[in-house]
């Protein structure tokens, strides 16, 4: 596996109203974002460990671990889905899912 660039090593909550065609748009978790019930996110750990956020009975975040991976090609293996990496910067992520 290659070496994930460090800005991705992070908590990252999917920013939907950035969202353009078949882009998804993630920011850091402390990002201000707009009021929004049941956003879902992930953090990409060190070894290939990952915690896959989603709402919870009560709307808040609630983990599950999972794993990740990055391919040959800087395809990130999440749980079921691969994301192409577009671009990946401090403050925000832009991925592709596979198949978009």
């Amino acid at each position: 596996m290659p070496d994930a660039p460090p800005e991705l090593l992070r908590h990252w909550v999917h920013s939907h109203e950035e969202d353009s065609g078949d882009l998804r748009v993630y920011r850091p978790a402390d990002h201000d974002f707009p009021p929004a019930r049941g956003r879902r996110g992930f953090e990409l750990l060190p070894g290939g460990e990952a915690l896959l956020y989603g709402p919870g009975a009560t709307d808040r975040p609630e983990a599950t671990t999972g794993r990740w991976s990055l391919s040959d090609s800087g395809r990130v293996k999440l749980g079921g889905e691969e994301l192409e990496i577009v671009s990946v910067s401090p403050d925000r992520l832009t991925v592709r899912p596979s198949g978009g």
